[in-house]
């Protein structure tokens, strides 16, 4: 009878240990895959910026455009007669293609510009080949627009790894990531927007917002948040120059 008692505990004792095994590893694919954690470097290579200065009162809002025709120009109207003229606009190239006119405004408005590449497709799935060749397009693109001075650059769809980031530096571009995600993208309710991107953020913070036509209530939502961080005492800056006037935030790609 002890002797099955025993085997029993033992027996329970391992599938325990294998329960909480699989719920580990649950856990870190839902981080990956879902999450996308805004830090990311090597430890003794490139680096991807994700904040700038925490000391300071500035932070930058930023917006991806990857596909749409509609919320580009609003955005850009709201932003206008909200008096900001500095934040940061990535752009896939394949968009700014198709809406030169848009790209031309956002730097006739003070906007900086950098690249989400061309196609928008996610580079940890790409041979090198292929992410070389994705941002040449972009270059090129960019270059016949008229814009030549690009250094930042949004990997598309978020995700990179050592790879992508020694990719991106032998081009000359600083990847840039977030520390506010606004999660607008979900269209998950002005009030959701305007809280996801003014609670927590503090000095040194780069807000992710979207332009494209998915994001269908952030340019309801974008007053408030300008309304927000003003009032918490906090200035918008292109992410070029959050990241010129301290020290950025980094860590290590494992």
């Amino acid at each position: 009878m002890n002797q099955f008692y025993v085997f029993h505990v033992k027996k329970v004792k391992r599938l325990v240990i294998i329960l909480i095994a699989a719920f580990f590893t649950a856990g870190i694919l839902y981080v990956e895959n879902v999450v996308h954690l805004p830090v990311f470097s090597s430890s003794d290579g490139p680096k991807a910026v994700y904040r700038g200065d925490t000391k300071n009162t500035e932070v930058s809002l930023t917006f991806d455009i990857s596909w749409g025709d509609v919320m580009a120009e609003p955005i850009l109207d709201t932003l206008k007669k909200q008096g900001i003229t500095n934040t940061t606009f990535f752009l896939s190239a394949s968009w700014a293609e198709r809406h030169p006119d848009l790209v031309k405004r956002m730097i006739k408005d003070g906007h900086q510009i950098g690249s989400m590449g061309f196609a928008y497709k996610n580079y940890t799935e790409l041979e090198a080949s292929m992410i070389k060749k994705d941002l040449l397009m972009a270059q090129d693109v960019f270059k016949q627009l008229g814009i030549k001075d690009i250094t930042l650059l949004r990997p598309p769809t978020g995700n990179f790894n050592k790879e992508v980031l020694k990719i991106a530096e032998t081009y000359g571009y600083t990847v840039v990531h977030y520390s506010v995600d606004s999660d607008d993208w979900t269209n998950p309710g002005v009030n959701k927007i305007i809280k996801n991107s003014t609670s927590s953020t503090k000095g040194g913070d780069i807000v992710l917002l979207h332009a494209s036509d998915s994001a269908k209530q952030t340019n309801k939502a974008l007053p408030e948040i300008l309304k927000q961080l003003k009032q918490k005492g906090l200035k918008n800056v292109t992410v070029g120059e959050l990241i010129a006037n301290g020290d950025a935030k980094s860590s290590e790609v494992k």
